[in-house]
């Protein structure tokens, strides 16, 4: 994977000064001195059969990273007498968990005990991002696996498709984003999918008006209507013209100003005073957008970790040792 595009320096600039405390670039550079590659290696060839794997990793770090920090709370397993994080609704479309577990076989035959879960999580995110068209950025490692999954904790804190502007500001500002993060990280849904449950209200019956979200292009609604009348039904994120939802490119903040947002989040980006000039920023400058959204994600990838003695490193994934 080539350097990225903006240095080091930059990163420590802005990232907050604790979490570089904690973590390290090239952390297993002696420990495992080819776990990036091999993590590079097997998300490149997940790719090559499913570009979509870009957006599955972005969410499954997201809802990981804010749900007691980058810990891999997330991959645990729920048993006959303990349920995880896994059960909780918004994880249920999560995916990618497959790829997660190919990873941690492939660095255990090399390094045993060596790698951790959240660290594999990160990694594999960064490339799946780059693989997609997204900016090349590092991060630092060394994060150790938790000890904690509660579906309780997933369901109270992970922020519904129909948060406010306010809320989502406050949500991610409480993990130390800014307003320049935060819909950075939104940026994300260029590669994303919804379930029409997650939108079908704005185009039948917006706050039991029985007519459309009157903020939603007609022609949009229109077309939504349709492919919810069908169960099952989904729809990409990024509704420019040509759909590219499996392209990592700033074309989903065009489409949120021309009121083609499929979240209301989304579209309420876009028209709030608090981000509307911010997301005019990030359409009209892709590259603005990708440096600023590998900022949000080392930021995002150093939130409530566990480092040094805390914590463990887990030789499955999907089980506490």
């Amino acid at each position: 994977m080539k350097i990225a595009t903006f240095s080091v320096l930059l990163l420590l600039l802005f990232i907050f000064p604790v979490a570089l405390a904690q973590l390290k670039f090239k952390f297993y550079s002696e420990s495992c001195p080819n776990a990036e590659t091999i993590v590079e290696n097997l998300v490149r060839q997940q790719f090559a059969r499913d570009p979509s794997i870009t957006a599955a990793l972005t969410r499954m770090h997201f809802h990981d990273c804010f749900v007691q920090g980058c810990d891999a709370s997330l991959l645990i397993d729920p048993t006959t007498s303990q349920l995880s994080e896994k059960n909780a609704g918004p994880n249920f479309s999560v995916r990618g968990f497959e790829l997660i577990d190919e990873i941690k076989t492939a660095l255990e035959a090399q390094c045993p005990s060596t790698v951790s879960c959240s660290d594999i999580v990160t990694l594999a995110t960064r490339d799946a991002v780059f693989l997609g068209g997204g900016p090349s950025y590092v991060v630092p490692t060394g994060r150790r696996d938790g000890f904690v999954s509660n579906p309780e904790d997933a369901n109270e804190i992970l922020p519904p498709p129909f948060i406010s502007v306010e809320g989502m500001l406050s949500f991610f500002g409480n993990k130390g984003m800014n307003v320049f993060d935060s819909v950075a990280l939104l940026g994300a849904h260029t590669v994303g999918i919804a379930s029409c449950g997650n939108f079908v209200d704005r185009v039948t019956n917006f706050q039991g008006t029985g007519l459309p979200d009157p903020s939603m292009d007609p022609t949009l609604a229109g077309r939504l209507r349709n492919t919810c009348a069908v169960p099952g039904g989904f729809a990409a994120l990024d509704q420019s013209m040509p759909v590219t939802p499996v392209s990592f490119d700033n074309l989903f903040f065009g489409q949120i100003r021309e009121r083609k947002g499929i979240l209301l989040i989304d579209q309420l980006i876009a028209s709030d005073p608090a981000t509307s000039g911010v997301v005019l920023q990030y359409a009209s400058n892709n590259e603005l957008f990708k440096r600023q959204f590998a900022i949000a994600m080392v930021k995002m990838g150093a939130v409530d970790v566990l480092t040094g003695s805390a914590g463990e490193i887990r030789t499955n994934c999907r089980a506490f040792n």
